[in-house]
């Protein structure tokens, strides 16, 4: 077997990447690098697929692109799929830069083709030199340990065989098959960051130091095993002090204060919900100083709150539009929580029968009113709690119930016309109530 065939049957072995006999997707834009992924995986024996988008961002040279590429497949009698994409149209729908509508556009078309042609993988070319350069520009743009692992062999369905080359390998191989590719001008334009590096910066420093390369390589793998490393040991420390609820977690404090590297461990629990350091800085000075009860932070999707022995992370949609209404005439209701209503005489009630929590009682008057709902609680909900004078923030009885956020924002509350009747499961209103003049009454009950 050739020696450059070899070296990348050698890598996919050993991370696993491929199964032999199960069909590959390979994006191939016709580049050296793809050409020779391409090439690679059809003379190891695997079933490729070939994936090309035409974005139409440099005239005449995107249309060259595609012809090459189904030349290159005809001749090779590789199956190819090839899409066009409006990518300003997307930009300016999305607010995304051309480089990253570029990205998310081939990647979920890729994703889709994938499903679609039972592919095992989307194989992609990046290289030795690629993960250089990531592993560099990360370093220069600030990163933390994760960024500096570079590219990964595996990254959910994407695999990246030809980590395990260098571009001049890559070029070397198509030259002593006799292959030819296309070459993108942009790529030899100095304007973006990765080409200075690409073509200035990189060539410079091997000139400087010409192992610099295989050193790099090396050091972004001695990275990578610390990084697996590290994430087994924070994968712990998350288990001993983050508790999972359906609707997000909770953060012990006192067991989070207890590590050394506190803010660290924080970062990484808080960062898969979109939390950024600062922020992380920030509710750690707030729960060391005891001092940030009922602080709020948000990031796009979560919530987070300080509580006195909890930090809650909810999601962060709103879920006080939900009404559900609700016939109080049924002897049990399903949805949105179980509900179970007895009507019986007034004369036979007796005060023993409720605790008015998750058992009250209401005058069966309630029932002549047209409009009965179960809603969760919005901020600024009054009620007239049973045996007290006025009305209170139902906020307030939250506080003194000591309710975290995530409990207030699961509680129930049962209104009829506007008022609220019940605070399901923690308290009952006056309204509705039973007296010496009801004659019949429901006994309402949460649960089954």
């Amino acid at each position: 077997m050739d020696a450059f065939l070899h070296t990348v049957a050698s890598y996919i072995e050993r991370n696993s990447l491929l199964e032999a006999g199960k069909p590959v997707l390979v994006a191939l834009s016709g580049g050296a690098d793809s050409v020779a992924l391409l090439i690679v995986l059809s003379r190891l024996g695997y079933k490729v697929t070939a994936a090309h988008c035409n974005f139409h961002l440099r005239g005449e040279e995107s249309m060259r692109d595609e012809r090459f590429v189904r030349d290159l497949c005809r001749r090779h009698c590789v199956e190819l799929q090839v899409k066009d994409f409006d990518v300003p149209a997307y930009m300016q729908q999305h607010g995304a830069s051309a480089e990253m509508a570029c990205r998310e556009l081939r990647y979920a078309w890729f994703e889709q083709l994938r499903k679609r042609t039972r592919s095992q993988a989307i194989a992609v070319a990046h290289h030795r030199d690629d993960n250089i350069e990531t592993f560099m520009l990360n370093a220069l743009r600030g990163t933390g340990i994760a960024g500096l692992t570079g590219m990964h062999p595996r990254q959910g369905n994407v695999v990246r065989p030809l980590l395990c080359v260098s571009r001049h390998d890559i070029e070397q191989f198509l030259k002593q098959n006799r292959q030819h590719y296309v070459t993108d001008s942009t790529n030899l334009e100095n304007e973006a960051l990765r080409n200075r590096l690409r073509n200035v910066i990189l060539p410079d420093i091997d000139k400087q130091f010409p192992q610099a390369r295989l050193t790099l390589t090396s050091t972004i793998a001695n990275v990578l095993d610390c990084y697996r490393l590290y994430q087994e040991l924070t994968g712990r420390a998350k288990a001993q002090v983050c508790h999972d609820h359906t609707t997000g977690f909770d953060i012990n404090i006192e067991r989070l204060l207890a590590y050394r590297h506190k803010l660290t461990l924080l970062f990484e629990i808080l960062k898969p919900c979109g939390f950024n350091h600062e922020q992380c800085e920030h509710v750690l000075s707030l729960v060391e100083g005891d001092g940030g009860v009922g602080r709020t932070f948000l990031s796009p999707a979560y919530m987070l709150v300080i509580g006195r022995d909890t930090i809650e992370v909810l999601p962060a949609g709103d879920n006080s539009a939900q009404h559900y209404p609700i016939d109080l005439n049924c002897n049990s209701i399903a949805q949105p929580i179980a509900l179970t209503v007895t009507q019986l005489p007034g004369k036979d009630f007796s005060p023993t029968m409720v605790n008015g929590r998750d058992t009250i009682a209401l005058d069966a008057a309630v029932l002549q009113c047209k409009r009965v709902m179960l809603r969760h609680w919005h901020d600024g909900d009054r009620m007239a709690p049973y045996g007290m004078h006025g009305t209170k923030l139902v906020s307030d009885l939250f506080t003194n119930l000591k309710l975290g956020e995530r409990e207030k924002r699961a509680a129930w509350l049962l209104e009829a016309e506007g008022e609220i009747l019940w605070v399901v499961g923690y308290r009952a209103t006056s309204r509705f109530k039973v007296t010496a003049a009801t004659t019949t009454c429901l006994i309402l009950h949460a649960g089954q």
